[in-house]
């Protein structure tokens, strides 16, 4: 994870105000005032509109700005706000032809004396995060699941990034990774030893599989429950495209087995209106693996962890390791 953005206590002033924000590895405490005085200094027509606390995540704070926008600011991690300018640069050319809502940004806001990193105002996509209210309609959720990847992925321009925080290249070069949180899963009791085992084979199989040969397509690097929402049990937007970058289409194929119940993913790939050949959907399974053990890590609050805990990620974790062992079993 990210080193440390700072250690102790930081006043940051501005407008006749001082606020005091504690920075740490794991949060800069930001207030609705702090918000609004952010959007009084850079973007002052915005700043008298009802504002509520959103969501903490692993990279920012959302702040719901009205019914119909968010202020999303970098709080835990370095390099979030290269994130938040790559949506507010690429989001708008992309989101015209997504099949699924996504928060499309409005407004950038500059670093300054009052908060030194980026932050931008998006549009509010409605819904609750699939982690903590998971996909249960299966059906139309696999085939609007199967449309949106469909129309993203395709060519990206040349000076898109490539590497996508190291989830864009070859897969072998995980593999002391996934021993290592195997090894740790089964010492926590996370997963039995022989649920290692075959997940250990699915990953080699993954490995050993051809690479991608084809143009680097747009991709979104983080599709996990939590940058999805639902309403009613069915998918309906994508969040959080602070990863967006352009690979090999498997790294978010595993969306398939991680996001939709039991038996689904087969649908969402029957939509998938690009080729799959066999090389794909092993390194796709994978990425599954990767997300799983992930899951089941920052979900072990004595592990990784965020205030308010991060402890839904490790049932959906498990249950994409579950899905991922009984397709390589067929």
């Amino acid at each position: 994870m990210s080193q440390s953005l700072m250690s102790g206590k930081r006043r940051i002033g501005g407008g006749g105000r001082l606020w005091l924000l504690r920075m740490t590895h794991t949060e800069i405490d930001i207030s609705a005032d702090f918000v609004r005085e952010l959007l009084r200094d850079q973007h002052p027509d915005l700043a008298d509109r009802p504002l509520r606390l959103g969501a903490r995540g692993w990279d920012n704070q959302l702040w719901r700005l009205g019914d119909d926008l968010a202020v999303r600011l970098p709080w835990a991690t370095e390099g979030a706000d290269e994130l938040l300018l790559k949506e507010h640069t690429w989001l708008p050319v992309l989101a015209p032809r997504l099949p699924l809502p996504v928060p499309v940004p409005q407004r950038l806001g500059e670093p300054s004396d009052l908060f030194p990193r980026r932050w931008i105002v998006t549009t509010w996509v409605p819904g609750e995060p699939a982690d903590r209210a998971p996909v249960r309609r299966g059906n139309g959720s696999a085939g609007a699941l199967g449309a949106f990847l469909t129309a993203l992925h395709r060519p990206a321009p040349d000076e898109v990034d490539t590497a996508g925080r190291g989830r864009g290249g070859p897969m072998a070069g995980s593999s002391e990774w996934v021993a290592k949180q195997l090894a740790d899963a089964v010492e926590r009791e996370l997963i039995s030893g022989r649920d290692a085992d075959d997940v250990r084979a699915v990953w080699d199989d993954a490995a050993a599989a051809p690479g991608w040969a084809g143009p680097p397509l747009w991709l979104h690097g983080d599709l996990h429950a939590a940058n999805v929402v639902t309403a009613d049990g069915a998918l309906c937007g994508v969040i959080d495209f602070g990863d967006l970058f352009a690979a090999d289409p498997a790294s978010p194929l595993p969306a398939a087995w991680t996001l939709l119940p039991d038996g689904a993913a087969d649908r969402c790939f029957a939509a998938y209106g690009h080729a799959l050949d066999a090389a794909t959907l092993r390194r796709a399974r994978g990425w599954v693996v990767i997300r799983g053990l992930a899951g089941l890590h920052i979900g072990d609050a004595g592990v990784h962890g965020r205030p308010g805990g991060k402890a839904t990620w490790g049932p959906a974790g498990r249950a994409a390791l579950r899905r991922v062992l009984a397709a390589a079993h067929r």
